[in-house]
């Protein structure tokens, strides 16, 4: 990243503030804060990390036209009104599944910042194509998530089923992985190490360590890696 568009602290001030004051009678006064502080840093992220994503995966997509979500939210079939996101984030994800399907994810809030890696909340006909590789690749899967760097980057998260689908054996050495719902690691990190000079190497060490791991994900699911 350039050194004049680098994340600052000023990124994580913005949004403090709107939290505070979500409502467009404040933001509209302050859009101009937004743009330099939040928008045009995490575009110029977005654009970096781009050749150093297609370096792990030549399928991965990082493009500043699409990767970046909105800072307005969808209030049109929510009860929630308030017009406001108040994080920062962005979705790398493959192309040929969009951003519906397994990818790396950015989120810079305040209090909350990581990178998210894998497939959130896939509906059950793609849950069931991860589970299944995991039960017929064991030792895949041990490969993808055992080194010790990436079980000291990352823990999993989402949801997982109450109950292990019958067609699983319950001596499975991954049966706690089979009922999955999300096949999400995550990794967390301080507002800080996000407006470090090297977080972009940071970034994409964290994408290079969890890559066996989405590989496997995407593979399971039938797309090229």
């Amino acid at each position: 990243m350039a050194k004049e568009l680098r994340f600052t602290p000023q990124l994580f001030d913005f949004l403090r503030e709107l939290k505070a004051n979500n409502r467009k009678e404040w933001f509209d006064p302050n859009k101009d804060r937004y743009i330099a502080d939040v928008r045009d840093p995490l575009l110029a992220f977005i654009a970096a990390i781009g050749p150093r994503l297609r370096a792990i995966s030549p399928h991965l997509v990082a493009d500043p036209k699409r990767s970046m979500f909105r800072i307005y939210r969808d209030t049109r079939f929510s009860k929630n009104k308030i017009p406001y996101k108040t994080q920062a984030s962005a979705f790398f994800f493959h192309q040929t599944a969009g951003k519906d399907g397994p990818g790396v994810y950015l989120h810079l809030e305040p209090e909350s910042c990581f990178i998210g890696i894998g497939l959130w909340r896939p509906d059950p006909v793609t849950r069931t194509k991860v589970s299944n590789a995991i039960a017929a690749k064991p030792d895949a899967w041990r490969d993808a998530t055992s080194s010790r760097e990436f079980r000291k980057l990352f823990k999993m998260a989402g949801d997982s089923l109450a109950k292990l689908p019958k067609q699983y054996d319950p001596q499975h050495p991954f049966v706690e992985d089979l009922k999955r719902k999300d096949f999400i690691v995550v990794s967390s990190f301080s507002e800080k190490q996000a407006c470090a000079k090297d977080f972009i190497e940071r970034f994409d060490n964290m994408s290079r360590v969890a890559a066996p791991y989405l590989g496997f994900i995407i593979k399971a699911i039938g797309l090229k890696w």
